[in-house]
């Protein structure tokens, strides 16, 4: 009845600490993904003039939250083919400590050019260990409890970004803007001596010749991509000349590292599990909730800070809902799908994401905020039946020495799918703000004029230094914006509902009723 293949697969010392592991592992996802929210709330501060803030402009503050992405989102297929060969534990160590001592500096920065080059210094610790994480927490739980493990791990990720806001707000109230970068040094102290302790070591027994040129192609091609989908949301306009080439430079160069890894003798990525429609479904999936979920946080701070009037602490705390949901639901989204398969469970998450967006679609002014409560609500519980069951499909269709791969594989579709999130949809609010709010800058001068039609946040600036005049701008921006939220949430709509057919065309469903009485006895075992 027992098999003692598992024992000899794992040694027991491992398997023994194998939920402190996760611990620890959890810890160090926690703040590097955290870190990429928490800059949101301390915007305004940084752009305080000295000695209060750094005084930067609003171009500096985009490319302080920019470079963090751009580098991480880069780097994170790299860093998984690095992990797989020179060992996950050394590359988990190496990025965690890169990451304190960017964050330590970033804390400190004298100037936007400063911060935003440590940012960029944070990232690229970051990426290396966010691949490494689920790498090492698949080589050391058995596959019956991998699906528990991902769920837990995937509660983490919705958790980071949940409470990044929370998180900044409150050191806000208290410290200077520096400390929202300087809290992750301690945690990153006892993450580094918990890990030499606990992570074992981890590695592709057999990885190959190096494949340096896929590697730069790869690199190349997710920067420019990113780069272009960033860039064309700052102009909030992607017809533009260097956006359309700098977009189309990087799938020519994508495009490329697909066709030299297909001839390879020795590719870094086996592009043909693309052919697995289960495999590339579940990849569109991850892209397209998160592509969801950083839009709507785009637009919602804007709706509670400068429509409801809220707190940067405040509007975070409106997002514990959302954590909440995570917590309760990514750890058992398992049982649906044993229960129901992988197509209904993922379908219905993405279903319930759609309608989560349309609603936003509905708020005004004076929606009662129970709704917006309600709302976070269901869309951490969507998140939570998306990300575990697709994490499960990615991982487990990967050989296991191809771990980090599969996992850099992951993150990389998450963040790329994240920046696009923004870019789209922040560069659809602009452009519907714009149209809303110009025929109501009339009376102003036009260089006033043509910076008040920026964003809602700028019309309220120029409101605020007119004085008396201004008052009258107030409403017609928070019309302008509301409206421009709505179509903005109803494009999210349409996304999220292109994820729920791929995801019911493509995904397997529930599976046959021999296989259910094999796993079922196991998965009840984890589970106690």
């Amino acid at each position: 009845m027992t098999s003692p293949v598992p024992a000899s697969r794992i040694p027991e010392a491992v398997h023994r600490r194998r939920w402190a592991i996760l611990g620890v592992l959890m810890l160090s996802l926690l703040i590097v993904v955290l870190d990429n929210s928490i800059l949101n709330v301390a915007i305004k501060t940084i752009a305080t003039p000295a000695p209060t803030g750094l005084g930067a402009t609003q171009s500096q503050i985009e490319w302080a939250i920019n470079a963090y992405t751009l580098v991480f989102a880069g780097l994170l297929f790299t860093a998984g083919l690095v992990g797989d060969r020179l060992g996950r534990k050394k590359v988990l160590l190496g990025g965690i400590l890169v990451f304190g001592i960017g964050s330590a500096l970033a804390a400190e920065s004298g100037s936007p050019g400063q911060l935003i080059a440590y940012r960029a210094l944070m990232a690229l610790g970051a990426a290396f260990v966010m691949p490494a994480t689920l790498a090492v927490l698949m080589n050391v739980f058995e596959r019956e409890e991998q699906p528990k493990a991902i769920g837990i791990w995937a509660g983490g990720v919705g958790l980071a970004i949940a409470i990044g806001p929370i998180t900044g707000g409150a050191l806000l109230d208290h410290f200077w803007w520096g400390s929202v970068f300087l809290i992750n040094v301690p945690i990153v102290i006892v993450a580094l001596v918990l890990m030499t302790w606990l992570v074992p070591d981890s590695r592709d027994p057999r990885p190959g010749r190096l494949d340096p040129i896929g590697v730069v192609l790869s690199v190349v091609g997710l920067v420019l991509l990113v780069y272009g989908i960033i860039k064309g949301g700052e102009l909030a306009d992607f017809t533009d000349a260097k956006v359309l080439a700098t977009i189309a430079a990087g799938l020519v160069v994508l495009t490329a590292f697909v066709v030299f890894e297909k001839r390879s003798d020795h590719p870094s990525l086996d592009v043909t599990y693309f052919r697995n429609k289960v495999f590339s479904a579940a990849m569109s999936a991850i892209a397209l909730v998160f592509f969801a979920l950083m839009g709507v946080t785009f637009f919602g701070v804007f709706y509670t800070q400068s429509v409801r009037g809220y707190s940067p602490l405040e509007s975070g705390v409106l997002m514990l809902p959302l954590a909440a949901a995570q917590l309760i639901f990514a750890p058992r989204a398992r049982l649906l799908v044993d229960r129901f398969g992988n197509k209904a469970t993922t379908t219905g998450g993405l279903v319930l994401i759609a309608a989560t967006l349309a609603a936003f679609a509905t708020f005004e002014a004076d929606t009662p905020i129970w709704l917006l409560e309600v709302v976070f609500f269901l869309m951490g519980t969507g998140m939570a039946h998306i990300m575990t069951p697709t994490s499960v499909v990615i991982m487990q269709a990967l050989p296991r020495e191809k771990a980090g791969s599969a996992s850099a594989l992951s993150n990389t579709f998450r963040q790329v799918g994240g920046a696009l999130g923004i870019a789209v949809l922040g560069s659809v609010l602009a452009t519907a703000y714009r149209n809303g709010i110009e025929d109501k800058l009339g009376l102003l001068p036009p260089g006033l004029r043509e910076t008040a039609g920026e964003s809602i946040e700028a019309t309220l600036g120029v409101a605020e230094k007119l004085g008396p005049q201004g008052k009258a701008l107030v409403t017609p921006a928070n019309d302008a914006f509301l409206h421009a939220m709505h179509v903005t949430a109803l494009c999210g709509t349409g996304v999220a509902l292109i994820g729920a057919v791929v995801t019911f065309l493509f995904l397997p469903g529930k599976p046959p009723a021999g296989q259910r009485q094999e796993t079922e006895p196991e998965l009840v075992a984890a589970g106690e």
